[in-house]
């Protein structure tokens, strides 16, 4: 029989029961589609996980304090990181870009009638704009000098420099933070939002002047000068290897600690990203094979349709077959009628794939990121659907004897 003509039958075979082949394609449809929005949201995720590490800056080595149950390790003399620690690294490791470390809070900020809550005020160290890659639109940065001798000064974000002064110059002029004065010596460029993080709408003040206005007491200032987080921006990425072990000999010299007792850890940006891209590669992993057993109950679907027609059209097989057609053509004629609908209810599935991860993007507020391979993925399943499931009965219409199926009633 011409392939054609087969698909022409097939077709009409399908358009002659719309509602019943609609909800047989509606598992393939629902399958597909939830292959495509899965895979998207979990490739957003990661995505967005990269964005928040990258935003940090670039060739970044972190040191972090390695905490137990207790608290920070204290085999050595300073039982954690150190403010001094970030201080001992820049001005012995060679390959050293810059040196920071991160103190943050939210205050009120007051300029005349204007008064903004919930503000996120970073204290931080001169070298911030390096490793963080911003640039100072007007005035300036905060320096060493003003850090050490806990000058009371802020560097606004371009955003929050519009809030509280509108299209005045800032410079110079002073900003009530929480129950602090402080006077404005710089404004930032714009950046934006990178990750999650509103650089234009943050504070930026000496990481002193954190310590000693905006931390709530005497202990915790004390304990502010241990400190989670060391951020190291080196010169040249080639020599990351070698840095990273200058970094640990010197902090555990200073720590007075070996290898097997060092309360840090030192990681790169590649590790956090290596370790984030694993762990939601299995959690893609997971959702395409729960959106899978869609496609599974489709084809079964399929299959149950299928085997239905093959009752009902028993007299038209028989009737195909004494007027030549071979078992062959019958078989053909019914596994067509059931890739077609696999491949109309794939193609459908497709469309509310990709739709639904604009739409899920758009208005659940979750990033999405639509994978080709997975559309491919999706689709090239529902065939393999529709080819596995419609083979049977297929193959049970081709062995149905011509004389007992025009006898059927």
């Amino acid at each position: 029989m011409n392939p054609n003509e087969v698909l022409r039958i097939s077709w009409e075979a399908i358009v002659k029961n719309k509602v019943r082949s609609l909800l047989t394609m509606l598992g393939i449809i629902i399958g597909v589609a939830a292959v495509i929005i899965m895979i998207a949201i979990s490739s957003g995720t990661e995505a967005t996980i990269k964005d928040q590490i990258t935003s940090l800056g670039s060739n970044l080595i972190f040191i972090s304090a390695n905490f137990s149950r207790n608290g920070p390790q204290t085999g050595g003399s300073s039982g954690g990181l150190v403010y001094s620690d970030a201080t001992a690294i820049s001005e012995k490791i060679a390959n050293i870009k810059g040196v920071i470390v991160e103190q943050g809070t939210t205050e009120t900020v007051k300029v005349g009638n204007v008064s903004l809550s919930d503000i996120a005020v970073l204290g931080s160290t001169p070298d911030f704009l390096t490793v963080r890659e911003l640039t100072v639109a007007s005035g300036t940065f905060f320096t060493q000098e003003q850090n050490d001798n806990k000058t009371r000064v802020a560097v606004l974000g371009y955003s929050l420099a519009q809030s509280l002064f509108g299209t005045s110059d800032p410079i110079g002029q002073s900003v009530l933070v929480g129950s602090t004065r402080l006077t404005v010596i710089g404004v930032l460029a714009k950046k934006g939002t990178v990750g999650d993080v509103d650089y234009d709408a943050r504070l930026y003040t000496p990481l002193s002047v954190v310590l000693k206005y905006y931390t709530p007491s005497m202990f915790a200032r004390f304990l502010g000068q241990q400190v989670r987080t060391i951020y190291v921006q080196v010169a040249d990425p080639t020599k990351m290897t070698a840095t990273i072990q200058q970094i640990n000999l010197l902090l555990l010299e200073r720590h007075k600690l070996t290898a097997a007792t060092a309360d840090f850890k030192i990681t790169t940006q590649e590790d956090i990203i290596t370790t984030q891209e694993s762990t939601t590669a299995a959690f893609r992993s997971l959702l395409a094979w729960v959106a899978g057993v869609s496609l599974i109950v489709g084809g079964i679907g399929i299959m149950n349709i299928m085997l239905v027609s093959v009752t009902e059209r028993t007299r038209e097989i028989g009737l195909r077959q004494s007027l030549g057609a071979t078992p062959n053509d019958v078989r053909w004629q019914f596994l067509s009628e059931a890739l077609l609908m696999s491949l109309v209810g794939g193609g459908v599935g497709i469309l509310i794939g990709v739709g639904g991860s604009y739409l899920f993007s758009a208005f659940g507020g979750m990033r999405t990121v639509i994978v080709p391979s997975s559309i491919l993925l999706a689709f090239f399943s529902a065939a393999a659907v529709g080819a596995f499931f419609g083979f049977y009965p297929a193959n049970q219409a081709a062995q149905l004897d011509p004389i007992d199926a025009l006898r059927h009633e």
